[in-house]
């Protein structure tokens, strides 16, 4: 198997966690690079909630992926060596079944009828995936932000089924802050009038609640130092003003204006609803009774690699320590890592050189 997107077919009564299970579910993904004859050398990355599968450019598909200075010939992820795997997520809406696909059972829109979303179920269809492919166990399971929570499920559900692992800006749980911002993020698009209770269409999209959403958003993904780096106290010029009282004035609120429009109709709300909340929902702890360290300690792999960012305040370093000291304890070799990037949450999307560079040592010594 070489460069291309994919399908994969879930199994026929796909199980959810909470309830309800799935019929002609799919996940969508794509690879790169060549896996071996003995399929030992698997990598999958799994996301964060609003990406797609297309992590890097590719034969398939030559546009530039999410990660493309992360992943390809002589990159970090050296694709010349492994076979690299990255899927979408369950419940999203760039390929793989969620509560935008049409149920098959009614041939209406899933909508709110979708059922309840776990980070485990999302887990467990990834699961499905690299089975399918005929793969036993994975070189390594790389997993950023809600990623990073998606694969503590994994290796939490599959003991033994990862060699190694990549821990990126993530957490065994979610926060209060965490949850207050998600929750804030959730009310603004509920709120919004044209969400009608998940029953909207594209001429009745709920644009302005989504706009909230990602503005939320992209002021937690990045840090207070780099607003003031960037944008300071800088007005727009007034000729990039409107009239109306209280219109944008300055620089930091044009670019959350513009952030915003780039996203609100290229995702789904009820998609973005679902892993929202999958993602307050998820707790390490679950798979350890009721102990985040027990279960932390529980995953079994050789070695990992854990990588925070001390400007991150929607996953702070101190999550990462944790995860760290409990996959140790599970005896583990780890090497933890805390950058100093300036850029926050997004830092493992633009520190390419701090993160790259701890990344390609790690995955070489595999």
């Amino acid at each position: 198997m070489s460069d291309a997107r994919h399908t994969f077919n879930l199994s026929p009564g796909f199980r959810m966690k909470r309830g309800g299970e799935l019929q002609g579910a799919q996940l969508a993904y794509e690879t790169w690079g060549t896996l071996s004859a003995k399929r030992d050398n698997a990598v999958l990355i799994l996301t964060g909630l609003s990406p797609s599968a297309h992590a890097a450019s590719s034969i398939g598909d030559p546009t530039p992926g999410w990660w493309e200075e992360m992943l390809g010939p002589g990159k970090p992820i050296d694709s010349n060596r492994w076979f690299v795997i990255c899927v979408n997520t369950l419940g999203s809406c760039k390929g793989s079944t969620g509560p935008a696909s049409i149920n098959p059972e009614t041939g209406e829109i899933y909508r709110l009828d979708f059922p309840r979303l776990s980070l485990e179920d999302a887990a467990h269809a990834a699961h499905e995936l690299v089975q399918g492919l005929g793969i036993e166990r994975l070189a390594c399971l790389i997993g950023n932000s809600m990623g990073g929570m998606t694969a503590l499920a994994y290796l939490s559900l599959y003991p033994a089924s990862v060699r190694a692992h990549v821990s990126i800006s993530t957490a065994p749980q979610a926060q209060p802050f965490s949850i207050a911002i998600r929750s804030l993020q959730r009310e603004a698009i509920r709120l919004d009038p044209k969400w009608n209770s998940g029953d909207y269409d594209d001429e009745n999209y709920p644009e302005t609640g989504m706009s909230i959403a990602r503005k939320l958003g992209v002021i937690t993904y990045r840090s207070a130092m780099e607003w003031v780096g960037r944008f300071a106290r800088i007005r727009l010029d007034s000729d990039e003003r409107d009239d109306e009282p209280f219109a944008v004035e300055f620089q930091v609120e044009s670019y959350l204006a513009a952030h915003a429009r780039r996203f609100v109709r290229s995702f789904d709300p009820n998609c973005y609803l679902y892993l929202s909340r999958a993602s307050d929902w998820f707790d390490i702890a679950e798979h350890g009774e009721g102990n985040a360290r027990v279960a932390l300690a529980n995953i079994k792999v050789e070695r990992a690699l854990v990588i925070g960012v001390s400007t991150d305040i929607l996953f702070p370093l101190s999550q990462q320590e944790e995860i760290a000291d409990g996959l140790s304890e599970g005896g583990a070799h780890v090497e933890f890592v805390a950058l100093d990037s300036p850029q926050g949450h997004d830092a493992f999307l633009v520190d390419i050189e701090g993160f790259g560079g701890k990344i390609a040592p790690f995955m070489a010594a595999l």
